[in-house]
């Protein structure tokens, strides 16, 4: 076979397809050809779903055959009945039992895989036939594996069935059976809860049953619970589970059963059952600490999933049961030993990190009673929150330097992610604690702080640091009175490791709202975050904070002007920092500069930009080459994050409740934006670079991101800029067309298209970028869907802002229509959305624009066919909505015509799709010309006809849709 290219075709009718289903599973698992075994399986799935697959899958049971072979004539079987169930006849069903039966009794001491497939096969047909066509289908199970003879014995009779009787609920899980029918399958699976059940109870407590045999029953009853078994019918066996425990071979299967049996949702309605299975879990503790002890992580980690399970899922039952608060009192002692559990998390435990969630759930709990309740469980409750702060904390803390140099990367970013689950774990118990909280924690800090006698653990401080900047980053502490003594208690730290520094950086940050309150306060905190700038070990922490310093506290550091700007220049001349780091710290500047006197702002703005402006000259005669370029797009990024954020309009970011939107609360100085001044001193600097670089994306991008960036900020204040920038534009477009050229145009046209000083200039960019991008349509637009989705885009803003645009004679505004038409042909689905949106964008205007009412009235059919074509199945399927958004604007903005187009598109047979009928076209259009009010009714008819378009209605693929 390996000198064969490729499987034979399909059989004639008189040749054997055993033999070729042979030919194939061999070269699907023998030959080494990637190709020959794709083939291979390609061929097998369809032999799977064959009509001689009924007689063929039998002949590869047979006891002469390899695994392999039986394994496939058994999944060949299972998808005959599980997918064509319909294709056999009903006077057939018995013997298709009978013989499934005899395989599975054959194969109860043969290949184990083989034997779940006939399971699993045997499952599909009791879904299939039960209840009417086989009644007690799981009770006759049981007799016929119980029933002797065969000559296979007992034990392997006894785990045959056990396998089936697992699958069977499995099944029921991923079967495809229509709704109606799973809730009367469902039923009748609960019914046969009964016949199940004591066989299971008498094999786990027979002292002779084979430890395989319990764990095959363990694996039952996980399965059967999932079809929720009412817990008190499962109780007895639930407390079989306990007594498995103790039992290392049954341990996991036994875990897996309980916390099944018990997260069910409706074993909440059982409570005594409940309080009967706390003292049971409560009992697991000497085992728990035993497992301690011995460094067992896998018995630590079932049992705490157990007690976790318990606490989660009934936390809300368990509280109500007042008489009982004890032993629950009792459980949530358990789960907190399991969350402070010894050892690093994740090197020496993996444990702790499962109970975090109930600690939120069981605040839910004790927060949602009301307040005479509450004020109840929160006096048992608080102290358990405390002392749960506490253990965080000490789970929160780093090992020593030595162990965790030994950790691999893996391990640490694991322990990073567990801290930060920490971190919200205690910022969501912030809720229940308080002001309280804070205080606690700031006299822990200042006893380790002040505290001569004992020498501290850098880990100990850092711990309480990272409590304080978990709480701090997402809360308002303006009111806490301890922060001041914080800050004061900061820079007495001695920081002598690189993870105690970081987190002392990020609770400054966390503290920058705080700082804008209290300024007075920013002289203590302020040379820590400078000086950490100049060490690349906390590159991302010390910017990252004099990032938030500087945009929360920006008029209060005016004093500080100088040495932040001076600090920073340093750090970035000496290229400590990563680029992306190096972007935030120009984006901090722009801040800083922003509060100051708008000459302070130029001089600063000369010192800073200058070196750049003077490589950027050098690196502009050279010859262009992959090193200089990066460098070109680093000054230009940095340029553009400077721009970013230097904004001289003041505002009040908001009121003081914050309810009220940014107000400007003085005019902007007279005379020229800084921005602008720097931009028109750096004009031809970026022209010459351009004209170099022209080519190359990356380069343009960059540069049209420092005039979209200022755009951005400055809105009008950009005005002395826009006719230069304009002609910049066009040349650009017009030499070598981009994407990123386009973007920025439409900002221009966003702003100041309905600005009659500046509409000039705009309305000559608009047709010069628009012209070129016809000629592209006309080359072949494939390769340029980026530039496409682009253009529609522009062209949706003009519609938007300045529709008089396209009243123009030099624009071609019948080409355009075309060019859209075309582009929902794009396999790219932004570029569709974009395209979508500029026809929602025009067709409103057929009433406003004459040209654009002249074009939809001669070509608006051709744009309705590829409407329709689309949603007949040319485009993908997340693009309906917007497909369905122009069918909408056309039905609302041209009823008549569109009720014309529709008739004639969809007369010809097999238009927009093969597989749907005259009478569902009717129905299709007679819908959508009816709804010109309700655009969400309008997106389901387009769903629902887009699946029958593409034969998935009424599919489970539909299901999801």
């Amino acid at each position: 076979s390996k000198d064969c290219v490729q499987p034979p075709p399909p059989p004639p009718p008189h040749t054997s397809y055993v033999s070729f289903d042979l030919y194939a599973l061999h070269q699907l698992y023998y030959d080494p050809n990637i190709e020959n075994k794709n083939l291979a399986q390609k061929w097998l799935m369809q032999a799977q779903v064959s009509p001689q697959a009924w007689q063929f899958c039998w002949s590869l049971l047979s006891p002469d055959k390899v695994p392999e072979i039986q394994y496939f004539g058994a999944s060949a079987l299972h998808t005959k009945i599980s997918r064509y169930w319909s294709d056999i006849p009903t006077d057939q069903y018995e013997s298709l039992k009978t013989q499934l039966f005899s395989q599975i009794a054959c194969f109860s001491t043969g290949s184990k895989m083989v034997l779940t497939r006939l399971c699993v096969a045997l499952a599909s047909l009791a879904l299939n036939t039960m209840p009417e066509a086989w009644p007690g289908a799981v009770a006759e199970m049981v007799r016929v594996f119980q029933e002797e003879g065969g000559g296979v014995d007992g034990r392997a009779r006894c785990l045959a069935l056990l396998e089936l009787l697992t699958v069977l609920p499995e099944e029921f899980q991923t079967s495809r059976l229509p709704q109606y029918r799973k809730g009367q399958v469902r039923g009748a699976l609960g019914r046969e809860w009964g016949s199940v059940c004591p066989l299971l109870q008498q094999l786990l407590r027979q002292t002779d049953s084979p430890g395989a045999v319990k764990a095959r029953v363990l694996r039952c009853l996980s399965s059967w619970v999932l079809l929720d078994v009412p817990l008190n019918e499962s109780e007895d066996l639930v407390h079989d589970c306990f007594s498995a425990l103790p039992d290392p071979e049954l341990f996991d299967t036994a875990v897996e059963a309980v916390v099944n049996a018990i997260s069910q949702p409706d074993s909440q309605r059982y409570v005594n059952t409940l309080l009967k299975l706390v003292p049971q879990v409560l009992a697991l503790q000497e085992q728990l600490r035993e497992a301690v002890q011995n460094g067992d992580m896998e018995t630590c980690h079932g049992i705490c999933r157990i007690a976790v399970t318990l606490g989660e899922n009934h936390s809300r039952t368990l509280l109500e049961q007042v008489d009982h608060w004890q032993s629950f009192l009792a459980l949530v002692n358990m789960i907190m030993f399991c969350t402070g559990i010894p050892g690093h998390y994740p090197v020496n435990e993996t444990t702790s990190s499962l109970t975090l969630t109930f600690w939120y759930t069981l605040q839910d709990e004790i927060m949602s009673f009301e307040s005479d309740k509450q004020a109840v469980y929160l006096q048992v409750y608080r102290p358990v929150y405390f002392q749960l702060v506490d253990v965080l904390l000490h789970k929160a803390q780093f090992p020593t330097d030595q162990e965790y140099a030994s950790w691999s990367s893996d391990e640490k970013e694991q322990f990073r992610i567990y801290r930060v689950d920490i971190s919200d774990t205690l910022m969501y118990v912030y809720e229940m604690l308080g002001a309280e909280l804070l205080s606690n924690l700031y006299d822990k800090l200042g006893r380790l702080l002040t505290n001569a006698e004992q020498p501290t653990s850098w880990q100990h401080t850092e711990a309480l640091l990272y409590g304080f900047q978990s709480i701090a980053e997402t809360i308002d502490v303006n009111y806490s009175d301890v922060i001041p003594g914080l800050i004061g208690l900061i820079p007495r730290i001695s920081i002598n490791n690189v993870q105690l520094a970081d987190t002392v950086m990020f609770t400054i940050g966390a503290l920058a709202e705080w700082l804008a309150d209290h300024p007075v306060m920013l002289s203590s905190v302020l040379p820590l975050v400078l000086q950490a700038l100049g060490n690349p070990d906390l590159s991302v922490s010390s910017v990252s904070t004099l990032k938030k310093i500087c945009r929360e506290c920006k008029y209060d550091l005016p004093p500080y002007a100088t040495n932040i700007v001076a600090v920073s220049q340093e750090v970035l001349i000496k290229q400590i920092h990563k680029t992306s780091q190096c972007m935030w710290l120009m984006q901090a500047l722009g801040f800083l500069l922003s509060a100051l006197p708008v000459e302070d702002i130029l001089r600063n703005l000369h010192s800073l930009i200058t070196p750049y402006i003077q490589q950027l000259e050098k690196l502009a005669d050279e010859t262009p080459n992959p090193s200089n370029k990066l460098a070109i797009i680093h000054i230009l990024g940095l340029l553009s994050n400077l721009f970013t954020t230097l904004d001289i309009s003041k505002q009040d970011d908001e009121s003081a409740d914050g309810s009220a939107p940014p107000v400007k609360t003085a005019p902007p100085p007279p005379g020229p934006n800084p921005v602008v001044v720097v931009l028109q001193q750096v004009f031809a600097l970026i022209q010459t670079v351009l004209s170099k670089w022209l080519n190359d994306s990356q380069v343009v991008e960059a540069v049209c991101a420092i005039f979209e960036k200022s755009v951005k900020t400055l809105l009008h204040d950009f005005a002395p800029m826009v006719s230069q920038l304009s002609e910049m534009l066009g040349q650009m477009y017009s030499t070598i067309p981009q994407a990123s050229a386009l973007d920025l145009t439409r900002q221009m046209v966003h702003i100041f298209a309905s600005q009659t000083d500046h509409f000039p200039p705009i309305k000559a960019l608009f047709e010069l970028v628009t012209s070129v991008t016809l000629s592209i349509f006309q080359q072949g637009p494939r390769d340029h869907p980026d530039i496409v989705d682009s253009f529609m885009q522009l062209q949706a803003q003009a519609l938007k802002r300045k529709p008089d645009l396209f009243l123009s004679e030099s624009l071609d505004v019948k080409a355009v229509f075309h060019c859209g038409v075309l582009s929902l042909k794009f396999p790219e689905a932004p570029t569709v959305k974009s395209t979508c949106l500029f026809f929602t964008e025009l067709l409103p205007h057929c009433s406003d624009v004459p040209p654009l009412a002249r074009v939809v009235q001669e070509d608006g059919k051709l744009l309705m066919q590829a409407v329709l074509e689309g949603i007949g199945g040319g485009a993908s399927r997340c693009l309906m909505d917007q497909f369905a958004e122009v069918l909408f604007s056309l039905n609302k903005h041209c009823f008549s015509l569109l009720a014309m187009w529709l008739k004639e598109a969809l007369q010809p047979p097999g238009f927009p799709s093969s597989r749907v009928t005259t009478i569902q076209k009717d129905t299709f259009s007679h819908q959508i010309l009816r709804e010109r009010v309700n655009k969400r009714r309008v997106k389901e008819i387009v769903k629902e006809f887009t699946l029958l378009c593409r034969g998935l209605h009424g599919t489970e693929y539909a299901a999801d849709y």
